[in-house]
């Protein structure tokens, strides 16, 4: 019963990662990008939330629609303010090095605006656990809501971008960027579009993430911002259901290696994984070998 416990408490960080990979995969779909300032919009969502149900009384769904939008409007704003100048650099090192840049400058002004200390989080998830077996297995209402959430939006994406016009268009711009625009298809709304949608999923999974482990720093996006993206990695970056599939077995990893091998040593596991994978299938598990002419 501890194994399935921790199997489904695997599943859930899963979850919460493949929501925040969703907005990796994207990005570098699309954009032929790495957006490195995305888990940092996930702190942003959380404070953003923090305050709209704390300090201002909102109630909880009110306050995590506020922060959706807050993060949709700084992630588009991030976009076209420090990434488009930059998207026909002659290096793609300019963008990486502004991404890193961007991430630094929201942590330190969440450092200026909230001071360095950990605050406490109050879960916005109301549903009550389950108790399964007997009281053996507990689950939790931010469990359930994680993993729920995490399917529910992987189906509406899937749908928006098979069936939609602009779901067509980000896949024209993912194929080619000239080709798409000479059709007539608007490459920079397409890619603004882009980039809200990956920051209004980094908001949900940042209310998520506070709500299953209830703390909140400027640094609390930055390590499943970055497992996020070892997750797009892991999946095959590029694939939207990759990244569902990478975050939740890097989840169900990182869980069952700290209740079977470390708790310190968990996040090194993680990226072991990583690289074994990346050494066999160096285009991840759904990544498709892509052929350059020349």
């Amino acid at each position: 019963m501890s194994f399935l416990s921790y199997l489904i408490n695997g599943i859930s960080l899963g979850s919460v990662y493949a929501i925040i990979a969703l907005g990796y995969t994207m990005v570098y779909g699309i954009a032929k990008m790495l957006n490195f300032a995305h888990g940092d919009v996930i702190m942003v969502g959380g404070y953003a939330v923090l305050l709209a149900t704390t300090n201002l009384g909102l109630p909880p769904i009110i306050g995590i629609l506020a922060a959706v939008v807050f993060c949709t409007v700084l992630g588009v704003t991030i976009e076209r303010v420090a990434y488009r100048p930059l998207r026909n650099a002659a290096s793609p090192l300019a963008v990486l090095i502004t991404a890193i840049g961007v991430s630094y400058l929201l942590q330190n002004i969440a450092l200026l605006l909230f001071g360095a200390n950990t605050k406490s989080f109050k879960s916005v998830v109301t549903i009550p656990a389950i108790s399964l077996a007997d009281g053996a297995l507990l689950i939790t209402g931010e469990t359930i809501v994680t993993i729920v959430s995490c399917v529910v939006i992987m189906i509406i994406l899937t749908l928006f971008i098979r069936k939609s016009k602009s779901g067509q268009a980000m896949l024209a711009v993912s194929e080619d960027k000239g080709a798409a625009q000479l059709m007539g298809i608007n490459v920079n709304r397409t890619i603004a579009l882009t980039f809200a949608i990956g920051s209004g999923l980094a908001a949900l999974a940042g209310v998520l993430l506070c709500s299953a482990y209830p703390s909140l720093s400027p640094y609390t996006g930055a390590m499943p911002g970055i497992k996020a993206f070892v997750a797009a990695v892991f999946g095959g970056i590029g694939s939207v259901p990759g990244a569902m599939i990478g975050g939740i077995l890097l989840g169900i990893i990182e869980i069952l290696g700290k209740a079977y091998i470390s708790s310190q040593l968990a996040d090194a596991i993680v990226f072991a994984v990583l690289i074994i994978v990346l050494l066999v299938k160096p285009t991840g598990i759904l990544g498709k070998n892509i052929q350059e002419k020349v």
